[in-house]
């Protein structure tokens, strides 16, 4: 028997918890980057939104479950008009709630009405120092809007959290990166090298930096942690340029839970491309249900449905084999050990898509950029070109 206490969150015991939830409440979005993390194939998943009373509920039932942390990401998620009633619901259930934007779409007015409903933390994604490689990797013209929402956040006592997708075009603007960060009152700024699932995959040759170029990059951006401490950098390493795997979000099914714009449940962003499964949505399907028993959340969890070399190797409790996405994107097996690691028999997929990065005729082939047209392409098969190398749309 469990006691309900918390905001209705209860004390039973569980294996595992959804601390993190990620509310991905639209993929429509007036941005169209060339390293977007959304499916290629989001047209397909673009109609039957959930509803402002589905996400209130959603977030009741998380809640229930032990999320604390909420993110709400598209997407963007300011074209939905009902952001301000889901920040209010969740300030009243104690969720610490973050908005994930590019800033198109934030007014006065909708800040203030954030300010006072709750909202506890905006996540500004920020592309380059230059107009022009911004302009470029988002094929829109969204420069001097950031510039001025930046302002608004900071005006409005927010902390100010930048996020910068790390690649080809704008590594090499590292330190002037940093120093935008500093002179724009920065809290925190996150140094997201690119990885690649999404739009990112089918554009890995065009935006995959050199080896040379990261460590370049890694050693100025620890240099201004030691000259600007109270700006706090975070750098996220690039998983295809080590010999380990990541523990792909901290494992499947252990404390992160993404809704997706349609009430599908996942354990990570890209669960969708791996063959034979289902995951349940939250029109049909109980959240608690979905978390705690569904076999697609039991799928990957912790280690027993390991096989060679990850089942004997000494690391699988530390990185749980790596991605499953990746696996199967890359290797056509989604229990296979993740090409990234060096006692991985596809190691090699990793190798080849590093040296193809250094190719002048791939890096020279057209991006392309994510919107409504190009996936629909996708998803009719007319580039196959860019997607035959892979196991399934990325």
């Amino acid at each position: 028997m469990s006691v309900q206490v918390n905001n209705g969150v209860s004390t039973s015991a569980t294996q595992t918890t959804p601390l993190w939830l990620l509310a991905e409440v639209t993929y429509r979005c007036p941005l169209h980057c060339a390293f977007c993390y959304n499916p290629t194939d989001y047209d397909k998943h673009t109609q039957n939104e959930l509803t402002t009373e589905q996400w209130i509920q959603t977030l009741r039932d998380a809640r229930k479950l032990g999320a604390i942390q909420l993110g709400i990401s598209g997407g963007e998620p300011l074209l939905r008009d009902d952001i301000e009633e889901i920040v209010i619901e969740a300030k009243k259930l104690g969720y610490y709630s973050n908005l994930i934007t590019s800033g198109v779409g934030l007014t006065e007015q909708r800040i203030q009405a954030f300010k006072a409903g709750g909202l506890d933390h905006i996540q500004l994604s920020m592309h380059d120092v230059t107009e022009d490689i911004n302009n470029f990797i988002t094929n829109t013209k969204t420069f001097q809007l950031k510039q001025k929402v930046a302002a608004m956040i900071k005006a409005h006592g927010y902390p100010m959290v930048l996020n910068v997708v790390i690649h080809r075009f704008n590594i090499d603007h590292m330190k002037q990166i940093l120093e935008m960060a500093e002179a724009i009152g920065a809290d925190y700024i996150e140094l997201a090298n690119n990885q690649y699932y999404g739009w990112s995959l089918v554009n890995r040759s065009q935006l995959m930096p050199t080896r040379e170029q990261l460590e370049r990059a890694e050693a100025i951006t620890n240099e201004f942690r030691a000259t600007n401490p109270h700006v706090k950098a975070l750098y996220v390493v690039p998983d295809y340029f080590n010999d380990r795997p990541k523990k792909c979000m901290n494992g499947w099914g252990e404390v992160f839970m993404i809704v997706t714009a349609n009430g599908d449940v996942l354990p990570c962003h890209s669960a969708r491309v791996l063959p034979n499964m289902q995951f349940p949505n939250v029109k049909d399907a109980d959240l608690g249900w979905t978390w705690k028993d569904s076999p697609a959340f039991n799928q990957y969890r912790g280690t027993g449905w390991m096989k060679e070399p990850c089942r004997s190797c000494e690391e699988k409790e530390k990185d749980l084999a790596g991605c499953r996405c990746q696996s199967f994107l890359l290797a056509g097996d989604a229990e296979a050990a993740d090409p990234v690691c060096t006692k991985s028999p596809h190691r090699h997929l990793v190798d080849e898509a590093i040296e193809n990065a250094k190719n002048p005729q791939l890096q020279a082939q057209p991006i392309l950029f994510r919107n409504d047209k190009n996936s629909k392409r996708l998803i009719a098969g007319e580039l196959k070109e860019l997607t035959d190398k892979f196991h399934a749309l990325p």
